[in-house]
């Protein structure tokens, strides 16, 4: 199938008139206005090969595919790298990726569309669908699912067995038999489980399976030819193989049950020509009418009135760069990271999607540094510059509990009470395997340290031998000196 739509096609064709004719009438001036501007593209082009080609290599992305869309047009879409490593397939922008997160927009887009038929509403309480639900959740609204304020727990490795086969009925009593986080909408977590909840409340509420969903209301209207739900049984061109990064090595992802692949938390396939159609759609009401759409671009706010602490909507974080209004998700999923930034105020969007693991890759640096190519008024700032370190020994014993952590070891006495239930044996096993994958700590670099109700927070720039991005450590300490928390994300 031809990459082109027919609307890019016609647009090609236009553009091509335009410039024939500019040759044949147009003044000495304007001939050069079109050269210049056509020069200043293709130094656009090269500098956003260079950059992203830099990142593929820097991060050690197998492959990647971009596509930068503006005010709902193809710019650029492309690929870099190999879309699979066993066979030496090159990447392009036909390469279907898995979608992670990302996925979590079309959920949110699906409700949305019920939610306007009148079939359900955003105050709906949830246990009008999910009628054996523990009194616990009397408050829980579907506007609560959307925007993680459910207090629903996040489905952990301890509960899930990422192997088997869970039917619809299976994923919620074990999202039922779980204590809450936190009263509901008192505060922020992200619950992938919320979203496996909104899919089958889907389900029950149109009578189709939440993919079938949306393959017929949004996909197919769309022109999504190649979006579908994820089915590793079926023959699908152009699809990549995800990767994970161990010891420095591509290793294939790990095997997950096809059930647990098909929920409605970030379980499909797409493409950057795919996503073209659903971006330019966002420009319009041809799935949702404007206010909806904008209602899901707000950051909810949470019972007190306070915008919640995540700024999340209703499948997207609402953030700002350099003041210009950033709407944007990130995935990862089986060895596959993604993203997609719309800088709304600009009428720009980048895509980014990889086939490397989330430990590793980091396609929002990517993605926010093709924006700023093309847009240097969004050029991310730079990183964060190390202040001098006059308690080493806060950094040795940060060191230390990394180490012990690497190795399997961890001294539990160094935490406070409550910081102690939080590293049962399963966590402690999920970051000695995390941390041994990173390999040695080679240095820590303070960025911060500031002091709040009587205790003390550090923020570090970690580096390890295998893991090509550095990662931000949090590490805060009690006034009797024990750790309150120790947190980790990635940096740069």
């Amino acid at each position: 199938m031809k990459s082109d739509s027919r609307k890019s096609i016609c647009v090609k064709i236009a553009i091509l008139i335009a410039a024939t004719t500019a040759c044949l009438i147009a003044p000495r001036g304007s001939m050069a206005q079109v050269e210049k501007a056509s020069d200043a593209s293709a130094v656009i082009d090269k500098k956003v090969d260079a950059f992203v080609m830099s990142e593929l290599h820097r991060q050690k992305i197998p492959g990647l595919s971009i596509g930068v869309y503006r005010d709902g047009d193809i710019v650029k879409a492309k690929g870099y790298g190999l879309e699979n490593v066993e066979l030496n397939v090159p990447a392009s922008a036909k390469t279907i990726y898995e979608s992670g997160s990302m996925g979590k927009q079309f959920t949110a887009t699906a409700v949305m569309m019920l939610v306007e038929e009148g079939k359900l509403s955003l105050d709906d309480k949830i246990k009008k669908y999910f009628t054996d639900a523990p009194a616990s959740w009397d408050a829980i609204t579907v506007r609560n699912l959307l925007t993680h304020t459910s207090g629903i727990k996040n489905y952990t490795t301890k509960a899930m067995d990422y192997r088997k086969d869970y039917t619809e009925d299976e994923l919620v009593k074990m999202a039922e038999s779980a204590p809450l986080d936190f009263a509901p909408g008192t505060d922020w977590s992200y619950s992938n489980t919320g979203f496996v909840l909104l899919g089958i409340l889907i389900h029950k509420v149109s009578g189709e399976f939440y993919g079938d969903f949306l393959q017929e209301h949004i996909f197919k209207p769309l022109g999504m030819s190649t979006t579908r739900i994820i089915n590793e049984s079926d023959i699908i061109p152009n699809r990549a193989a995800g990767y994970d990064l161990v010891k420095g090595e591509w290793k294939n992802q790990d095997w997950v049950s096809p059930s647990l692949n098909t929920t409605a938390d970030g379980s499909l396939y797409f493409t950057v020509l795919d996503l073209a159609k659903w971006d330019a759609a966002l420009y319009t009401e041809k799935l949702l009418k404007r206010a909806d759409l904008e209602q899901m671009w707000t950051i909810a706010k949470l019972n007190d009135g306070k915008p919640n602490k995540g700024n999340y909507g209703f499948g997207w974080f609402i953030n700002k760069m350099n003041g210009h209004t950033l709407v944007e998700h990130g995935g990862a999923w089986q060895g596959f990271t993604t993203t997609i930034c719309r800088y709304v105020d600009d009428k720009l969007t980048v895509v980014v999607l990889t086939n490397l693991d989330s430990a590793h890759s980091d396609p929002d640096r990517i993605a926010h540094g093709v924006a700023g190519i093309y847009v240097p008024a969004l050029e991310p700032p730079p990183p964060a510059k190390p202040i001098a370190d006059t308690e080493p020994q806060v950094t040795a014993l940060l060191r230390k509990v990394v180490e012990q952590m690497a190795a399997g070891k961890l001294d539990l006495s160094e935490f406070t009470a409550e910081q102690q239930k939080k590293w049962p044996p399963e966590a402690q096993k999920n970051a000695q395997d995390f941390f041994a994958d990173e390999g040695l700590l080679e240095r820590l670099e303070l960025l911060s340290r500031k002091e709040e109700k009587g205790e003390r927070e550090y923020r570090y720039r970690a580096h390890f031998a295998y893991s090509p991005n550095a990662i931000t450590l949090t590490l805060r300490l009690a006034a009797d000196g024990k750790i309150s928390r120790l947190g980790l994300g990635q940096d740069e």
